[in-house]
């Protein structure tokens, strides 16, 4: 194993972000818990390769691949290019599933994934889709960078066998429908496609709609050629993708957050010394979790976009939703242990 000497920085460089406090990601939580899990694994690990694979299922464009290339530039000069990372964008390693598939057996190194996926695997991430858990972006962005969201990171390499180090996020989420919507009884029955996790196909579920996961490459046809009559997403890739081309009406409903989790395969990191951990650690961390600031920023300016496109624009809160709020709590305080303090955190946080 060739361990990288390569100082880290006097100072955390991520304490604070657009007036947010950041808790310190030095990761001696997150070390202490896969130390047990890295012994096990290490005595049967090859040395660690110094050129690492990363993979996401965002075009090249997008907010979180950027923040992955920008990690990845980071890391080959802190190590004078003795490290490498490449990118693959776009889902050219595969969906989410097999993705995290890959990162589990060590066949992937790293990768920027929505939370969503990873509650599949480990249900009680769930309590991040709580339907209006966030008032708005900025409070988004404050649960996410609350104690008890990076808590919760410590369960994963036992769950899931990857190591996270951060969250990021991508907009909150609205709804594109292809006829009008005037109240959450139009919704009813609609194919509305999703993207495949649970939280978000029991909202649908109880909104009366058709839920339909389908992969992002594949949603602008299936919009334009009726194969679903609305979309689930968030206002950037409505406005980057055009998904208002062949829309009547733009909901924004700002319904659910959307989390990202930086992440790595937990064989990679048992086979990493103490020093290259905190390196590769604290510089995902800060990219990862400076994307949190980019859509705090931007996510209002891409509404104020769609707000000008040539459609019907609705603006609405919970109560368009009647009681399903409250029937989704029910459904997944079950499923979610961490719901409840999840939302204790984010009411502490408004």
């Amino acid at each position: 194993m060739r361990c990288c000497n390569s100082a880290r920085t006097a100072s955390c460089p991520h304490q604070l972000h657009g007036g947010f406090h950041v808790i310190d990601r030095s990761f001696p939580t997150l070390r202490r818990t896969v130390t047990a899990f890295g012994l096990t694994l290490a005595l049967a690990l090859p040395a660690s390769a110094t050129e690492y694979r990363l993979g996401l299922i965002t075009p090249p464009s997008h907010i979180w691949t950027q923040a992955a290339q920008a990690f990845a530039t980071d890391l080959s000069e802190r190590t004078s290019g003795a490290d490498t990372v490449t990118v693959f964008p776009a889902s050219q390693l595969g969906n989410e599933a097999q993705m995290m598939q890959q990162l589990q057996t060590g066949a992937l190194d790293m990768a920027f994934l929505t939370l969503a996926e990873v509650s599949n695997r480990a249900p009680d991430f769930g309590a991040f889709y709580a339907p209006y858990l966030a008032d708005d972006i900025a409070h988004a962005g404050r649960i996410l960078r609350s104690e008890a969201a990076h808590g919760m990171l410590d369960q994963l390499p036992q769950t899931t066998g990857v190591v996270g180090v951060a969250y990021g996020m991508a907009g909150l989420r609205q709804i594109v429908s292809r006829g009008a919507v005037a109240s959450a009884a139009d919704l009813s029955g609609l194919k509305i496609r999703i993207t495949p996790f649970t939280p978000i196909l029991d909202f649908y579920n109880l909104v009366g709609a058709a839920p339909t996961p389908m992969p992002l490459p594949e949603v602008y046809d299936a919009l334009a050629n009726g194969q679903v009559d609305a979309i689930d997403m968030d206002a950037e890739l409505i406005v980057a993708l055009r998904f208002y081309d062949h829309a009547q009406t733009i909901v924004q409903s700002d319904h659910m957050m959307f989390p990202m989790v930086g992440l790595v395969s937990g064989r990679v990191w048992a086979g990493l010394s103490e020093d290259e951990r905190a390196m590769i650690g604290d510089l995902m961390a800060q990219h990862v979790d400076g994307t949190i600031d980019t859509y705090v920023e931007m996510d209002p300016q891409w509404l104020e976009t769609l707000r000008g496109v040539d459609v019907d624009y609705v603006e609405t809160d919970a109560s368009f939703f009647g009681d399903v709020v409250g029937q989704w709590d029910a459904i997944w305080s079950e499923r979610s242990p961490s719901l409840p303090a999840i939302r204790a955190a984010a009411d502490s946080l408004r």
